[in-house]
């Protein structure tokens, strides 16, 4: 008798497939809400997950306790600081724009000699310097005050959304905290479905993935450091004050990815408005260096966490900068990382089959 052979039901599949659409679809748009929060808490745990059983280890290995303690954490760093930053320069807005106005009285020195020198730059620098020094401390003065005015108000109309920023980061700490508290559980779902998915090349995957996100925070935190450091050492050889609060402000600027010259370059402006010229002219200087090093010290350090080519790693730090902001760089590293490997299996397995065919034919 010849084999009966199971007949497929088009309509069948179809309907199927169609289902799993609409309810990946309708769990999407139901999580999109906390899609944000889930990254971040996700990106952070798998971050600090070494601090978290250190942490557990140093308290006589009781599991709530660390969870405890790093939701504490993570509250202190993430919405305390964040409130009081924004809500310090609503409350101050009408002090920036009058600390604007007095630029009346500002006159903006020559140019260094040096400045000329600077190979590619130094002659666009130093017309442009002219430029500015040319103009009436009255005129910059109005011209500056509209900007600032502007940016000034921009702060004050994302006022009604600072609750909602706030929200986010709560339930960015409330998915932490669940995470800590079952991060093995969490790891090996995570593990399992990625090896459903493409085999123990899937499972690898995943785990790159994560030594991507580690190695990217490392790469953040660390440079971030070193950045705000030599940018403090730089405000306390020059004299400036409040040097140590200054420092402080960097690290944060550095690792929300906005770098030092927030704090540097009004530090430049104000050492040659107090007549300091000196010390101005080495600031300029150094803020160029200090402001420039995340492009070199950061793709290296995420190499460290994450075995993989540096021009990858570059590439996926700038780009995802640039697509999707701050947490772009976390998820430029880890899609391209992902992709990577992938493809790097999968060409390998190739060879490795066409080699196999070839010693069975010889």
């Amino acid at each position: 008798m010849s084999q009966i052979l199971p007949t497929r039901d088009i309509t069948r599949t179809t309907l199927a497939v169609l289902f799993i659409g609409v309810l990946i679809a309708a769990s999407f748009w139901i999580m999109r809400p906390f899609l944000t929060a889930l990254i971040w808490a996700t990106m952070i745990v798998i971050a600090t997950w070494p601090v978290m059983l250190a942490v557990q280890r140093g308290l006589w290995g009781k599991r709530g306790l660390a969870v405890t303690v790093m939701t504490v954490v993570l509250l202190l760093v993430l919405v305390i600081p964040f409130t009081l930053a924004v809500t310090s320069i609503i409350d101050r807005a009408d002090e920036i724009v009058g600390w604007v106005k007095s630029l009346a009285a500002f006159t903006m020195p020559p140019p260094p000699p040096w400045l000329e020198q600077i190979p590619l730059v130094g002659q666009k620098a130093a017309a442009r310097w002219h430029h500015l020094a040319s103009i009436s401390p009255q005129e910059l003065s109005e011209t500056m005050a509209p900007h600032v005015k502007n940016i000034v108000g921009w702060f004050v109309a994302q006022a009604g959304s600072v609750g909602m920023m706030i929200v986010h980061f709560l339930l960015t700490v409330i998915i932490s905290a669940v995470l800590y508290a079952n991060g093995e559980t969490a790891a090996a779902g995570v593990c399992r479905f990625a090896k459903r998915l493409a085999g123990q090349h899937g499972e690898d995957a995943a785990i790159l993935a994560a030594k991507a996100v580690r190695g990217v925070a490392m790469g953040v935190v660390v440079t971030a450091l070193i950045q705000s450091f030599l940018g403090g050492i730089g405000l306390a050889v020059a004299g400036v004050p409040a040097a140590a609060l200054l420092t402080a402000v960097m690290f944060i600027l550095c690792v929300a990815q906005l770098g030092p010259g927030l704090v540097l370059v009004p530090t430049v402006i104000w050492l040659f408005w107090a007549d300091q010229t000196l010390w101005g002219s080495v600031m300029v200087v150094w803020t160029i260096i200090v402001g420039t090093l995340d492009n070199f010290i950061r793709p290296i350090l995420i190499k460290k966490g994450a075995d993989l080519p540096i021009l990858l790693i570059f590439a996926g730090v700038i780009g995802g900068l640039i697509s999707f902001g701050v947490i772009g760089l976390f998820i430029g590293p880890v899609l391209l990382a992902v992709t990577y490997t992938l493809l790097q299996n999968w060409v390998t397995a190739g060879e490795q089959e066409q080699e196999g065919t070839s010693a069975d034919v010889g």
